[in-house]
């Protein structure tokens, strides 16, 4: 497994990150998934307080409490649960953000974080007093580097010009191509791409026949072009999964495309198709067949 630097951070993070929303609440079940994703070479795992109600930190706590050393562990801040249970409530204040990160340490069973990102944002925060809440806590040594996850280039335009940020978690895939105007943006700016929805919630996997049947469509996808283009790609190429990989990986500004994976068998086949997918020669060809979409909203 290969591995890139994280923006202008000292970390280096595997090519292929594990994404631990998905992972079974049943810690045994999860020790055989994580067990198996650091034999292949995964070191960047990736949760938030919000999965779970804070039970993924837990678990990823303990199993990863004899592996520390081998992991680059991030996670996330600014969803804050209603005392329900039953819906959650944004907060990106400094108080919170220097709150939050104690209680994720403490239910993952460690004194640092690798990677802590800002999990959302809108263009009323305060980003002063967020970049300010990220430099206090590393300069405290609680975290190594910090990021955001969002969508949106507007906060991203505010951000990350007037911080230290490195890093920038974006859902981007052949089927989800927004971010590729803002790649060169984010890079000039110090910070990686760190990519969600990499295989659009399994239909660029080569179960994607089975994937349709359960959806109406795909962002700007009706049922019917989403179709048409899955078929195209799987008769152009012999493995949609090793395509989709690629083509997020093709660019040097995604330092990791994070995929998560509920069993054993659903992350060897990730693994199988990122072994595969430099055998592919034709992507420029195969990209072709997939929209170029650009983000309409939150742009200014």
């Amino acid at each position: 497994m290969k591995k890139r630097q994280l923006g202008s951070s000292d970390l280096h993070i595997s090519e292929i990150g594990f994404g631990c929303m998905s992972l079974p609440t049943d810690l045994q079940d999860a020790s055989y998934i994580l067990d198996a994703a650091l034999d292949y070479g995964i070191n960047y795992f990736d949760t938030a307080d919000l999965y779970n109600q804070g039970l993924n930190e837990e678990i990823i706590g303990q199993l990863i409490k004899e592996k520390r050393q081998d992991i680059i562990l991030a996670t996330k801040v600014g969803n804050v649960w209603d005392s329900s249970g039953d819906s959650w409530h944004w907060d990106a204040s400094k108080t919170h953000i220097k709150e939050g990160i104690k209680d994720s340490l403490h239910r993952l069973q460690t004194d640092y974080v690798d990677l802590y990102q800002l999990h959302g944002g809108t263009i009323e925060d305060d980003w002063n007093e967020v970049t300010d809440a990220f430099e206090e806590l590393k300069q405290e040594g609680l975290i190594r580097e910090y990021g955001v996850s969002s969508i949106r280039p507007n906060v991203l335009k505010r951000f990350l010009p007037t911080s230290n940020a490195v890093s920038v978690m974006m859902q981007y895939s052949l089927l989800d191509r927004r971010p590729e105007e803002w790649l060169d943006f984010i890079a000039d700016q110090g910070a990686s791409v760190v990519t969600r929805g990499s295989v659009a919630k399994g239909l660029l996997t080569n179960e994607w026949q089975k994937r349709l049947t359960k959806t109406n469509g795909y962002l700007t996808y009706s049922k019917e072009e989403l179709e048409n283009t899955l078929t195209k790609l799987a008769h152009s190429t012999t493995s949609i999964h090793a395509v989709a990989l690629q083509s997020i990986l093709q660019h040097q500004s995604i330092a990791s495309a994070v995929v998560g994976a509920s069993s054993k068998e659903q992350l060897a086949t990730t693994i199988k198709a990122y072994e595969e997918m430099n055998a592919i020669r034709n992507m420029d060809e195969l990209i072709r067949l997939t929209k170029q979409d650009t983000y309409s909203s939150h742009r200014n």
